[in-house]
């Protein structure tokens, strides 16, 4: 299965500014299917806003702002403790299970409701019947709603939440971003693991991050045996297990790691270009600009900082087991726009960032980031190994216990996920004597650059793919090219037993195609449509290169293949 395959369905989520402050609008921004661009308008109600405020007391160190939509107090009804406290231990664990399922629910049928609930039926349904999974990818634009949980989301009581799913593989995005740069899958992990500075922990809190409750920092012995320890969990997710199916797919693990490193040192092993992925582990602060990551004790880097060097060199996933890096900073109890560091990451060209939604133990942090860089040794994609290690934290710390819904996952929109090129996706040639190539009677058509010098890509086998990655058919390296833009393909029916052979493109990409000629273009966007020899496209932009379809001959049954 081809990652960049599976159907997509993304959502947004904003306030509606000349309407009530409790006003907001649902909308789809990609659609597996035509039918699938619907839009919902919905208010914020009190009973959700309480849900919230009581889920937050239960599970949250901090209090991230919520829409000042309902009054602050929370109605003591059956089973509810008291405000500000924790339940007694003779209900402790059914009421958190419950607060637990009840603002997942609650949130699933505030944003999947009506047409919204519809298009992602619809969507599902495309995708099993292609045997896939479907990504459902949710962008909150307002900034009163980022810091909810929306991870914990589930259809009812009894189904699964929409984040350890297989078959909807969730993420948060973002539409404001800058173009994707060009990126080829890896044969193997390799990681730079980064140990910042990192201070005591609360009174009364377990140690999180690599903290220990005795006062100052940690010595650069601790640093080092703690780096150790991390080394030996994600290299040896690169070693197979004793299974005949593990032999055959797991990719290598290369650790390199910087304890307190300066900016400059870290820039400088970043710039060597020897990374796909960069694990930070230490303090960190929200701010406006992506917050501040604590290098050192006196020495800080902020996210947009920390985003100029990580496009530069294509580093493809950044994970921070570090406080608050998926919450917005507020000013005057007010959350500041794209201000968490996971969103300006993936604002300036980031393709994944993994963060924490709040503080998380030790331990907990440990098994979540072994089962997650065993998953990506295993070859999943990116948002599916998450999943796969969000399931095992749920499984060694309980539903009820909020450490599973603390990583946040954020990725580009024109990102597939895929970090470790599949097996399966290696190219395998037809042999010339196989009966399908023999059977094919598909026209002879190729794609021509129109200027000088001509250039020609034959469309073999009646397909082609486009786009800016090298493993495409026709390779476009301009930056309004999507890595997979569209694809060329031939399709045959039957007119009274006589077959018919009919090109057509389908468009993938985030700024779509024109179709047409010198004197008028025609855009399409996620559409399909035919294409007759002689029409001229462009991909992306009207400042792209023009180019040529043109079938050969004017019959099915006067083409060779080629």
């Amino acid at each position: 299965m081809t990652w960049s395959e599976i159907p997509c369905l993304s959502l947004a989520i904003d306030q509606l500014v000349a309407a009530e402050e409790n006003h907001f609008a649902i909308w789809v921004l990609k659609a597996p299917y035509p039918g699938g661009y619907v839009h919902h308008d919905c208010f914020w109600t009190e009973s959700l806003t309480q849900t919230c405020q009581a889920w937050q007391e239960m599970f949250s160190l901090k209090e991230p702002s919520l829409p000042s939509l309902a009054p602050t107090l929370i109605s003591h009804g059956e089973g509810i403790p008291p405000s500000g406290g924790f339940p007694a231990a003779g209900y402790a664990t059914s009421y958190s299970s419950r607060l637990m399922q009840n603002l997942g629910i609650s949130l699933w049928q505030w944003l999947f409701e009506g047409a919204i609930q519809s298009s992602l039926d619809q969507s599902q349904g495309i995708a099993m019947g292609q045997n896939k999974p479907l990504r459902v990818r949710l962008e909150v634009r307002a900034p009163a709603l980022i810091a909810l949980p929306w991870e914990i989301m589930q259809s009812q009581a009894g189904k699964q939440a929409i984040s350890l799913s297989q078959q909807l593989l969730f993420s948060r995005t973002t539409s404001d971003v800058d173009p994707l740069p060009l990126l080829l899958a890896d044969q193997a992990l390799r990681v730079l693991l980064v140990l910042g500075d990192n201070p005591k922990p609360e009174p009364g809190r377990p140690a999180v991050n690599g903290a220990e409750s005795n006062p100052g920092n940690l010595s650069i012995l601790k640093l080092e045996q703690e780096a150790a320890a991390l080394v030996r969990i994600l290299e040896s997710c690169g070693l197979p297990n004793n299974t005949a199916e593990a032999m055959i797919a797991t990719a290598p693990c290369q650790v390199d790691t910087l304890l307190q490193p300066t900016a400059a040192e870290l820039i400088e092993r970043l710039e060597t270009g020897s990374y796909n992925i960069l694990f930070y582990s230490g303090h960190g602060i929200p701010g406006p600009d992506g917050g501040l990551l604590f290098l050192q004790p006196n020495t800080t880097l902020n996210g947009t900082e920390l985003a100029q060097v990580l496009t530069r060199c294509r580093v493809t996933l950044t994970v921070f087991n570090a406080c608050w890096g998926a919450q917005p900073a507020q000013n005057n109890a007010q959350a500041i726009p794209r201000s968490s560091l996971a969103e300006v990451l993936i604002h300036h060209g980031v393709p994944a960032v993994l963060a924490m939604r709040d503080s998380i133990a030790d331990q907990e942090a440990l098994s979540f980031i072994q089962a997650f860089a065993q998953a990506l040794a295993e070859r999943l994609p990116i948002d599916q190994a998450v999943a796969v290690a969000r399931q095992q934290l749920l499984t060694l710390y309980k539903f009820n216990q909020p450490a599973w819904t603390l990583p946040v996952l954020y990725m580009h929109p024109e990102f597939n996920g895929e970090l470790i090129q599949p097996l399966e996706e290696g190219m395998t040639e037809l042999p010339e004597n196989s009966p399908t190539r023999i059977g094919r009677r598909t026209p002879n058509a190729y794609i021509r650059l129109v200027s000088t010098p001509v250039k020609v890509w034959s469309i073999r086998d009646g397909f082609m793919r486009v786009g800016r990655r090298d493993e495409n058919d026709l390779v476009i390296p301009e930056q309004w090219v999507s890595q997979r833009h569209a694809e060329i393909f031939c399709r045959e029916s039957f007119t009274e037993g006589q077959p018919k052979y009919t090109y057509f493109l389908r468009d993938f990409s985030r700024y779509g195609t024109l179709l047409g000629g010198p004197d008028q273009w025609q855009k399409i966007h996620h559409q399909e449509v035919p294409l007759l020899s002689g029409i001229q496209l462009k991909f992306g932009s009207s400042r792209g290169q023009t180019v040529e379809f043109i079938v050969e001959g004017t019959t099915p049954s006067s083409q060779e293949q080629e």
